[in-house]
């Protein structure tokens, strides 16, 4: 083959960017190097070694970084430069509240979450942006969405000008996902949905429909979603009802084993950590309290240890009045929350032997509903507060459906 002298140049310069690499590493706010970061550029990803460095094959770009325990971080290089600045991650545990559909609409809503944010020890949102009916709450560009009726009502015009000024504040943002409870997707496409054995479509208690967990259809819709809540700048995408339903005698398109159910909800766990890449967003996934109990599936997919390796945070709902069984050392869960919380985290901790700050509970802020209907103020949330403190999760979040937060249990900013 004859070479031509541009031509000749072209092939150099092109092996010569392939050959070439760009070196970094990540810190922490102190300059200590951090371990086991996850490190992203482009598709590309590694993790940090011991000495918190990192190395990718070519030159310049965009190169993110997120770690355990600490926020995110992102630096643009030029084409050409192979030494990379530091990384510096700032230590992060979020301590959330939940905005409903409708709560991160209304504007007296959000502004009591500021004025909590401001002046107690809350420094992070848990914002619907797809929810228990399946409904988007700001115009998606996911076109399916819009197919199938999802967005039926809009509360956010701009999502992204929203996400803007919450950052303004110093928020950390979490994209809640219900996952396979989608009624509008389940309508729209019966051939995706759980069937009774009769063959109708399955509606829970609430009169919902469900979404098949195995069908991949159903994976790539969530997935699109969960991107866009990248794209528009969320710190974390936290899937919730990534489950099966907790109903017997349903039909799906495999069999209806425990290895075909733990099987689905960790290969879409799968799925979505491998499209979120380039995002740099770190993963959770909402799982029942009981699951850190049992050793089996709990009969709807969550197994423990399984979900734990798909994820960068489990986050188990450990409300009291959830635990209608109690646990063995707290039989009667309303005399005590915090041992609810408490015993149930290391437990966890004991099975897995992974670190607490992979774990960020939900805890109950809401009126009792399976015991004697107690209302639960500064007393029960300041239990299960110091139960997640003392046992060193990475962080915590409340959840009431009806948004109404006070300052009840909370600690000063």
């Amino acid at each position: 083959m004859r070479w031509t002298g541009m031509a000749l140049l072209a092939a150099l310069a092109v092996l010569a960017s392939r050959a070439a690499a760009v070196n970094g590493i990540v810190v922490d706010a102190a300059g200590a190097p951090l371990a086991g970061a996850i490190v992203t550029r482009g598709s590309q990803v590694t993790t940090t070694d011991a000495e918190g460095r990192y190395v990718f094959t070519g030159s310049g770009g965009s190169v993110a970084a997120r770690a355990i325990g600490y926020g995110r971080a992102t630096l643009s290089l030029d084409d050409g430069v192979t030494v990379a600045p530091p990384l510096r991650l700032a230590a992060m545990r979020p301590k959330a509240l939940y905005l409903s559909f409708w709560g991160i609409g209304d504007r007296k809503i959000r502004q009591r979450a500021l004025h909590l944010a401001d002046k107690t020890e809350i420094n992070a949102l848990v914002v619907d942006i797809k929810n228990d009916n399946g409904w988007i709450p700001y115009p998606s560009h996911v076109a399916l969405a819009q197919a199938i009726g999802a967005r039926k009502h809009t509360t956010v015009r701009d999502m992204p000008a929203l996400i803007a000024d919450l950052k303004r504040h110093g928020l950390y943002l979490i994209a809640r996902i219900v996952v396979f409870k989608d009624d509008p997707l389940a309508n729209a496409h019966p051939e995706w949905a759980v069937k009774t054995a009769g063959g109708a479509l399955y509606r829970d208690r609430e009169d919902l429909a469900w979404t098949d967990p195995t069908r991949p259809e159903v994976w790539a819709y969530n997935l699109d979603i969960a991107a866009e809540a990248a794209q528009m700048g969320f710190d974390e995408i936290q899937f919730d009802y990534v489950r099966f339903p907790d109903a017997h005698g349903l039909a799906f398109s495999v069999p209806n084993t425990e290895e075909q159910r733990v099987s689905a909800i960790s290969g879409f766990l799968a799925a979505a950590r491998k499209r979120l890449a380039p995002y740099n967003v770190f993963l959770a996934a909402d799982i029942f309290g009981y699951v850190f109990w049992n050793a089996n599936d709990t009969y709807i997919g969550q197994k423990l240890g399984v979900l734990a390796a798909q994820v960068d945070y489990l986050s188990p709902m450990l409300y009291p009045s959830g635990f209608q069984f109690g646990i063995p050392s707290a039989p009667n869960p309303m005399a005590h929350p915090k041992e609810i919380v408490l015993k149930t985290l290391e437990h966890a901790g004991e099975r897995t032997g992974m670190s607490p700050l992979r774990i960020r509970p939900w805890l109950q802020a809401f009126r009792d509903y399976a015991f004697d209907r107690r209302a639960f103020g500064s007393a029960e949330i300041q239990a299960q507060i110091d139960a997640a403190d003392t046992f060193g999760s990475d962080g915590w979040m409340l959840w009431n459906p009806r948004n109404d937060y006070g300052r009840d249990g909370l600690g000063k900013k």
